[in-house]
């Protein structure tokens, strides 16, 4: 338990870092005080440019990625009964998504966690989640909505992976399960944009600032 729990808190912990914020920094910016007020990557594209913000996104991503890889890493080898680099894993992504959402240096107020859950999915079932991707740019492209695009490939990825994922069902249910967690949160983090996009005031990405 006390390496499981170590594993946790460094997945959690490499998860808060929060480079929208950073990034804000290094241009004497609060990106907490700027545009949506939100530490992620489409705020930083927003206030800061593509460059900053495609930036943002891939540490995002790198950050799950790697709390996934490390553990999954570093479980295997272990005796039997923790032997299971899957279920590290996941526990891994939802512990690095958990610190994005709530990171420890801005109060617990941190981001959506879109980036950092495809970076986490990405190391856990990388067809799915690329196929995830692909629904997410032809949303985005259809609508120029970054959030609906978000949502439907959150909601959608679990389907994906109950397709795409291997038949052992000891390997496929923690997936699936963790990716409808994954999508609840993201769905929870999105609701405030939800309820924008229903009621028709939700704003679009414009060519000029696209992600």
């Amino acid at each position: 338990m006390v390496t499981l729990a170590v594993f946790l808190l460094g997945s959690y912990l490499l998860g808060s870092i929060p480079f929208g914020y950073l990034a804000g920094r290094l241009q004497g910016i609060d990106i907490r005080q700027a545009g949506s007020c939100n530490v992620g990557a489409t705020n930083v594209v927003r206030v800061l440019g593509k460059g900053y913000g495609y930036s943002v996104f891939a540490l995002d991503c790198s950050k799950g990625f790697a709390a996934v890889k490390i553990s999954m890493l570093m479980a295997t080898g272990r005796p039997p009964e923790w032997n299971s680099p899957e279920i590290f894993g996941i526990l891994a992504a939802m512990s690095s998504v958990l610190g994005h959402l709530y990171p420890p240096w801005l109060k617990f107020k941190g981001g959506k966690g879109v980036a950092t859950s495809a970076g986490a999915l990405l190391a856990l079932t990388p067809v799915a989640t690329l196929i995830g991707v692909a629904i997410w740019i032809i949303v985005f492209w259809l609508t120029r909505y970054v959030s609906l695009a978000s949502l439907t490939a959150a909601v959608v990825l679990p389907i994906v992976i109950l397709v795409v994922s291997s038949p052992d069902q000891n390997k496929r249910k923690p997936l699936v399960y963790s990716s409808v967690c994954v999508a609840a949160v993201v769905v929870w983090r999105h609701r405030s944009n939800l309820s924008r996009l229903i009621r028709g005031t939700e704003p679009r990405f414009t060519r000029k600032g696209d992600l």
